[in-house]
């Protein structure tokens, strides 16, 4: 199981670095299909919240309330992100705007793999389909992620090389999560149902509250339709994914 588990963090961890490393040499056509890709992500995190995270936590549950822990976990990541732009925002004020700026982004997209590392192991340590559902989603949701990281630390001013190497030193959180969640696999056994819980929460909040707000802001002629039927897709996806895994 461990196999598969650091396979598929390597895996989601590579993949969301893909959108990044383009941008910092086709940074014209990458910021172009960003906003697709933000679109599909959308799509499949959705997807994979209500067709494979919360039916397998339901059948797992007990008496476990699925509900409550879902929305602990919207509510938990809201805080998270309220607490980087209060951070952000609190000293922006410095003269030195750009150090506080680029070590937030990477704190930021530090924790946020450590919270893809839990997931994706968590989800392996149910079953490996769930796993691998999970790890599509969390490589999907990042690549667009990514490539906002990478835009903000050029913008900054920051070297390709000392770009590549943060990025590349924050996603190694997502295996400090995994592989402390398998080695607590005993431990944690019966909260797995809320740890699904708590990632489709996730899952949900990163869709609706950072991704499909991308979506409507996007008033480019056919772009509108374009971003909405790749939302789709990305549902339709999850759905024959987790349907031919099972």
């Amino acid at each position: 199981m461990l196999f598969y588990i650091l396979l598929f963090t390597f895996f989601g961890s590579i993949v969301s670095l893909v959108g990044g490393i383009i941008l910092l040499f086709k940074e014209k056509f990458t910021l172009k299909v960003s906003h697709f890709l933000a679109s599909f992500a959308a799509g499949t995190l959705l997807g994979a919240a209500f067709f494979d995270l919360l039916p397998e936590a339901s059948e797992e549950a007990g008496g476990l309330n699925i509900p409550f822990w879902t929305l602990i976990g919207i509510l938990s990541f809201f805080l998270l992100e309220r607490f980087i732009h209060w951070f952000h925002h609190h000293h922006s004020h410095s003269s030195e705007i750009a150090k506080p700026t680029v070590s937030l982004i990477i704190l930021g997209d530090s924790v946020h793999n450590l919270i893809d590392g839990v997931a994706i192991a968590a989800t392996f340590l149910v079953s490996i389909p769930l796993g691998i559902t999970t790890s599509f989603a969390v490589a999907a949701h990042e690549i667009p992620q990514e490539i906002g990281d990478f835009g903000i630390l050029m913008h900054k001013g920051l070297s390709r090389k000392k770009i590549l190497m943060a990025n590349i030193l924050s996603a190694a959180a997502a295996f400090i999560g995994a592989i402390a969640t398998f080695l607590l696999g005993d431990v944690i056994k019966g909260a797995l149902p809320a740890l699904l819980s708590l990632t489709a929460g996730f899952f949900i909040y990163i869709a609706a509250s950072d991704l499909i707000p991308e979506i409507h802001e996007e008033n480019r002629k056919g772009f509108a339709f374009i971003e909405s039927m790749l939302l789709l897709l990305g549902v339709g996806t999850i759905w024959v994914f987790v349907s031919l895994l099972e």
